[in-house]
């Protein structure tokens, strides 16, 4: 059996009403600077990368398929993955650096 910490030990649940305006204004602009990084990473594969470079990719292999096909077909998608993964990770250390900590 696991145990777990009591909830007296758990960090007290921040509500945004108790962030000052200049922190509000931190984490957001921290938030949407990191989901313009992440969107642009995902133009940058989607449409740049498997798009308009396919067929220059094409002329290496990966896993016995040209390259252009794999990162159209396979590779964007993981990108996509490790995106998700990446921005849960970074955002839940900054709701950990604010004191904002989930409920549930």
């Amino acid at each position: 059996m696991v145990d777990r910490p009591s909830m007296a030990n758990r960090r007290t649940t921040v509500r945004s009403g108790e962030l000052t305006e200049q922190q509000k204004q931190e984490y957001w602009r921290y938030n949407v600077r990191l989901t313009t990084t992440l969107l642009v990473i995902w133009f940058v594969v989607t449409y740049l990368i498997s798009g308009l470079f396919a067929g220059w990719l094409n002329q290496f292999t990966f896993i016995g398929f040209p390259m252009g096909y794999y990162m159209a077909a396979q590779g964007s998608l993981a990108i996509f993955v490790i995106e998700i993964a990446v921005y849960a990770h970074l955002m839940n250390k900054k709701d950990l650096e604010y004191g904002i900590v989930e409920e549930g």
